[in-house]
């Protein structure tokens, strides 16, 4: 990619980044984006057709500056899976203004499906290179799907807690989500949090 098409593309999800976080999406239009991000207007249009994924782009963006982006399910099933957990969740931790609104009421349905379809795809992965038979006789992409939900709701629900938990517990309950109930999180008993 041209290294001009890259920054103009960057400071657009800089700038729509920043504005969500003290403003409601809906709130935000295209001329404080462009005036944020020291561009015009023409320029938006030529790398976006819409804020929804502009934001979606952000968003992906900022996770991978900071590192936070999850590793495969196999990999994640054979590290450390809470500390792996921990730093996605931190990210949104510190961008918890952000994401507060990308889940909100009046979010971005664009944004959360593209975090859903990349838990989704690391699903997949792993349920096709898992030796379980958990899912036998369920499509992969189904259960994949039930997995992806299930994490970026348990996400949605955890942003929105008022006061919010820290991010350990978080990734214990995405963790507990993921094996399913009445299965033994790691390194304790059903129910109780992974030793840290």
């Amino acid at each position: 990619m041209d290294p001009r098409i890259a920054r103009t593309r960057r400071s657009l999800q800089r700038a729509l980044f920043e504005l969500v976080r003290t403003h409601e999406l809906e709130d935000v239009t295209i001329a404080d984006v462009v005036e944020e991000a020291g561009v015009n207007r023409s320029s938006f249009y030529q790398h976006y057709s819409d804020k929804d994924r502009l934001l979606a782009d952000a968003i992906d963006s900022a996770l991978a500056e900071d590192g936070a982006l999850l590793p495969p399910l196999m990999d994640l099933l054979e590290t450390d899976a809470i500390a792996a957990l921990v730093t996605y969740l931190a990210h949104f931790e510190a961008n918890a203004a952000v994401y507060g609104r990308v889940f909100g009421e009046h979010g971005s349905l664009v944004a959360v499906a593209r975090l859903q379809d990349h838990v989704q795809s690391l699903a997949r992965e792993g349920i096709q290179h898992s030796r379980t038979h958990v899912f036998d006789g369920m499509p992969v992409d189904v259960a994949a799907a039930g997995i992806a939900g299930s994490v970026v709701a348990v996400l949605g629900a955890w942003l929105a807690l008022e006061p919010r938990p820290g991010v350990e517990v978080a990734a214990d309950w995405i963790w507990r989500v993921l094996i399913g109930p009445g299965e033994q999180p790691l390194g304790g008993e059903p129910g109780c949090a992974p030793p840290r």
